[in-house]
């Protein structure tokens, strides 16, 4: 067919003027913005910290530098442990965080992050994402006007720094252990004065005697933080955080303020974030495990009988929670009911392959 020289300029005029006519209304759907985010962590910790950066870089490139979210290390703009405060009170529009860290809010918040004998961390993004979690968290955070979506998870933790080993459960007596969240309640009942202490003042702490014992991640971080300088024996497992999850706790009107396409690019690079940090610290733990070892670290295992002392002392405080906080019950009766799930399943091949690889000694 052929296309007359007029009509051509014609049809390409008219493409050019509806081009003119949608760039206005383009640029309105694509605004500047600005956010700052407080983490809860250290900048020395590139996996955990790092997480936030991950999430911050993704939404700058993917809206062409247009939303840019400044990150600032725990103490930069308020303390680790009151980020979610500044998001509450508008000082942040976002920050990076553990929900159990705020526990003594509502003791529902530690299911956010890690419950003794939980989940570990596949089997968290599968609650979160396909199990009715991040609904529950959704709920819970609508009372504090605040949007959550998972930013990163440690994997199974280590079991803590102590000067001493830990070989029943009565010598749980008396020991000053800094302790995140829900668990601390737990160690209660075995005779631990527990401590929450933000990670950068950890090392001072053990070191001046202030505390006999500390948890915080694992090999990689730990090192880094330098505590086996100042406590020989190194436990494991950490049973209270078994996949213990990061998340971005968000302003609820500054999120749904935001054009629809950017609430999904927020949501794609949380989910980055997730997934990558996770990764970190699965390549980078094997390396330091192995020098803390080499520097004189000694491993130690928590004892059957210290296990099953801690398990029964979980589940009793699980309900007494439950007993006299509606929210925590409904959280706690679906959590558990997923972990029976996932652990019935995680036997027949999980477990099976990995204990044979395990086994290899590769």
């Amino acid at each position: 067919m052929k296309i007359r020289r007029r009509d051509f300029f014609k049809t390409a005029a008219a493409g050019v003027a509806a081009t003119t006519i949608a760039a206005p209304a383009i640029a309105q759907t694509a605004p500047e913005i600005r956010w700052r985010l407080t983490s809860s962590f250290p900048k020395s910790l590139d996996t955990i910290f790092g997480a936030a950066e991950t999430f911050a870089r993704a939404v700058s490139e993917a809206t062409d530098g247009k939303f840019q979210i400044q990150v600032f290390a725990g103490g930069e703009i308020v303390p680790p442990l009151q980020a979610l405060d500044a998001v509450q009170n508008g000082t942040v529009e976002v920050c990076h965080t553990c929900m159990y860290y705020y526990w003594g809010k509502d003791p529902t918040f530690a299911f956010g992050t890690a419950v003794p004998f939980g989940l570990n961390s596949r089997q968290m993004n599968a609650w979160f994402y396909h199990g009715g979690g991040n609904q529950l968290i959704d709920e819970l955070l609508g009372d504090y006007a605040c949007v959550g979506l998972p930013a990163g998870n440690t994997g199974t933790q280590m079991g803590g720094w102590f000067r001493r080993e830990i070989k029943t459960p009565a010598d749980f007596r008396g020991l000053k252990m800094r302790i995140g969240g829900y668990a601390g309640t737990v160690l209660q009942k075995l005779g631990v004065v527990p401590q929450l202490i933000a990670g950068g003042d950890i090392y001072p702490s053990l070191e001046k005697g202030t505390i006999d014992a500390a948890e915080w991640v694992g090999p990689y971080d730990d090192e880094k933080l330098g505590f086996q300088k100042v406590a020989p024996i190194y436990h494991f497992p950490g049973w209270w955080e078994g996949g213990a999850a990061l998340h971005l706790l968000i302003s609820r009107q500054k999120f749904n303020e935001l054009p629809k396409h950017y609430q999904s690019i927020v949501r794609s690079a949380a989910a980055l974030a997730n997934v990558d940090c996770q990764a970190k610290y699965d390549a980078q733990n094997p390396a330091a495990i192995k020098r803390l070892v080499g520097a004189g670290t000694q491993l130690r295992p928590f004892s059957n009988d210290v296990l099953e002392a801690c398990f029964k002392a979980s589940n009793e405080v699980y309900a007494e929670n439950a007993a006299k906080n509606p929210k925590f019950k409904k959280m706690h009766d679906a959590y558990m009911a997923f972990r029976g799930d996932q652990y019935q399943w995680w036997r027949v091949a999980e477990f099976n392959y990995d204990l044979f690889m395990v086994r290899q000694r590769l």
